[in-house]
């Protein structure tokens, strides 16, 4: 009779290794142990979401710390790989890229989400500028935070403020609105409510709206001068002051092209003595 293996016993257990198992095997060296050992992975400090900004216009205008990250991570969420792959190429940079916008948030977050709870890091970029800025970024970092993700904001380039930078107008205290509603009604209001505000206004603008929105600033602010900065950093980068009519004269005679950024100086309050 051959003799019985001795006892394996219970290891000390640990929260991430399971039992020790073991098994009898005869063979020409006679009696042995087969030990089975099961390891559960450790659990996975989650990686780290780096909130990076990118060039406006200029390939140029990107800092040393974002070049760095970019090269670092595992994975690049673009807004679109298309236009950030000729900024990564620019800099030699060959990380793997995937797309999140407006309309593949909703499936490929939690995609990202679970890259993440696996550790690995991954870096949120826009087409242009601060991500999080007019478009779906901040939802990921939302969801990121609420899952217990690191954030690390990668700052750089806005049109906001390079705009601000450049237009003469007071800043130490203005509100940045995005783009101005599409309906005309809509936006009239919404300009109303930002001149009751009485603080220096800044707007995003698309070339086939920039008219109708400056005939509409024209209405509510009045001939007051403003400015209008299309193409920043870019090769044909254009800033302009003048009254709202003076820059539809000059939209209406050469089509507008390029993306606009409208400042527009802090509105003295409307009473009943301006009617």
């Amino acid at each position: 009779m051959a003799p019985t293996p001795p006892s394996l016993g219970t290891a000390p257990a640990e929260p991430w290794r399971s039992s020790v198992a073991g098994a009898r095997l005869d063979d020409a060296l006679g009696p042995i142990a087969v030990i089975t050992v099961r390891m559960n992975s450790p659990p996975s400090t989650p990686g780290t979401l780096y909130v990076v900004a990118t060039p406006i216009g200029n390939l140029e205008d990107i800092t040393l710390r974002a070049l760095r990250v970019l090269r670092e991570v595992d994975l690049i969420a673009c807004e679109d790989t298309r236009r950030t792959r000729v900024l990564l190429a620019r800099h030699d940079v060959h990380t793997s890229t995937t797309s999140y916008f407006e309309h593949n948030k909703l499936a490929r977050g939690p995609q990202l989400l679970r890259r993440l709870a696996e550790g690995k890091s991954i870096a949120l970029v826009t087409d242009a500028g601060t991500p999080g800025i007019s478009d779906p970024g901040f939802m990921l970092v939302r969801d990121a935070r609420a899952a217990g993700v690191p954030v690390v904001p990668i700052p750089g380039p806005s049109a906001v403020v390079t705009a601000l930078s450049a237009a003469g107008i007071p800043a130490d205290r203005f509100v940045f609105d995005g783009f101005l509603p599409v309906k005309p009604g809509r936006r009239v209001h919404r300009l109303q409510a930002l001149r009751a505000l009485e603080t220096t206004i800044v707007v995003y603008e698309s070339p086939h709206r920039i008219v109708a929105a400056l005939e509409a600033i024209r209405d509510v602010f009045g001939d007051i001068e403003i400015v209008v900065g299309r193409e920043l950093t870019k090769q044909f980068e254009e800033i302009v002051i003048a009254t709202p009519a003076a820059h539809v004269e000059r939209f209406t005679a050469t089509e507008p092209r390029g993306e606009f950024t409208v400042v527009i100086p802090r509105g003295r309050r409307h009473t009943d003595a301006d009617d």
